[in-house]
């Protein structure tokens, strides 16, 4: 019975092979601030939506670019209470900080770096990371589907839990792709019906004989008899 229960828990290897996975499947046609900003916007969402949230854990999120540019950044959560305790911390955003710092230098997720050391026995610095980087899963590389160089953003959360954290950021990245793709998909169905409607042919219309055509009949033949 322990065997069999044992075997339904996914190794350290197999989580990171399905963290790269995710890496490939969802990739942006295009990211802008407007996109960081519905994207934090989502995660904020869909955390106050969890028992998580409702059991009194914070979060914090941020979307930077590649480059270091702050695209969104929001807490959800109280920073103290009167009884002393916080849903998140200074060292919250400390943190988050450091796993973007991860995604930077990589170009891969913070949790499947986290993984790939642990199924390896490797340490950050023996798979060549440099830095005292923090590294905890939460933090999603922003690919683009024609830019293959490196990432051009991250978007990353935190609020301790490595794996909870990584699937938030994951399956909210999924479903905004779902959502655009949807969108795009329903654009170009009405840009192709619209482009068969015009060049659908044109009713035919009856001819008619011209009145100039039958006078001009008319006057020949007047002509003619004379």
């Amino acid at each position: 019975m322990f065997t069999s229960f044992h075997a339904m828990i996914p190794s350290d290897a197999e989580l990171a092979s399905q963290a790269l996975t995710e890496e490939g499947n969802y990739r942006f046609p295009s990211f802008s601030a407007s996109d960081a900003v519905t994207l934090g916007l989502s995660l904020r969402k869909r955390f106050r939506a969890s028992s998580r949230h409702s059991k009194g854990k914070g979060l914090v999120i941020s979307i930077q670019t590649i480059a270091g540019h702050t695209l969104f950044a929001c807490t959800v959560g109280d920073l103290g209470h009167p009884a002393g305790v916080g849903d998140v911390s200074l060292d919250s955003w400390t943190s988050v900080d450091s796993m973007v710092g991860v995604v930077r230098q990589t170009g891969h997720s913070s949790y499947y770096v986290e993984k790939s050391m642990s199924a390896m026995g490797k340490s950050a610095k023996q798979l060549g990371i440099q830095g005292d980087y923090i590294i905890h899963g939460g933090a999603f590389p922003i690919w683009l589907d024609n830019a293959h160089c490196c990432p051009i953003a991250v978007v990353a959360c935190y609020s301790g839990s490595t794996q909870e954290d990584h699937h938030l950021v994951v399956t909210t990245v999924r479903d905004y792709l779902h959502k655009i793709n949807k969108s795009e998909g329903a654009r170009m169905s009405a840009s192709s019906a619209l482009g068969t409607e015009m060049h659908a042919p044109l009713p035919s219309v009856p001819i008619r004989e011209s009145t100039v055509s039958s006078y001009q009949r008319v006057e020949v033949r007047q002509f003619t008899s004379e």
